[in-house]
């Protein structure tokens, strides 16, 4: 058996990002345009936290809720989980089933540079199922 792959091999470079101060609605115009359920939340250029389509969800069913005056801060999801580049991809792929997470942000020296979906794990299960 060779060398097991790294997540860093099938996670989505230079993700596209949302300050936490952004609004809601320039969030979810962002993740309409890219087509895409996860934001990596930053905050003076450092990881806080990753805004998700269900966060969104959850927040616009309170009352007298304004997604054009509501911030990213008050709905994202704090500290999430993470991986550098080099984190196997079979340990990230468990971590993420075992807290049923969506995705796990990809972090090199603090440094946000990447995302790792589901989508991107569909990827890998493909890629490495493929016959030569």
């Amino acid at each position: 058996m060779g060398d097991f792959p790294k997540v860093g091999e099938y996670m989505t470079r230079v993700p596209k990002s949302i300050g936490f101060d952004q609004s809601i609605a320039k969030a979810q115009e962002v993740m309409r345009e890219l087509r895409i359920r996860h934001l990596p939340v930053l905050k003076g250029g450092k990881l806080v936290g990753v805004l998700t389509d269900r966060d969104i969800n959850l927040v616009l069913t309170f009352k007298d809720v304004n997604p054009e005056t509501l911030c990213v801060d008050e709905a994202f999801t704090p500290d999430p989980y993470f991986a550098t580049p080099d984190t196997l991809l079979k340990e990230v792929a468990n971590r993420m089933a075992e807290g049923k997470f969506g995705c796990s942000i990809v972090l090199d020296h603090n440094k946000l540079v990447g995302i790792f979906t589901e989508i991107d794990a569909y990827r890998a299960l493909a890629g490495c199922l493929k016959e030569d």
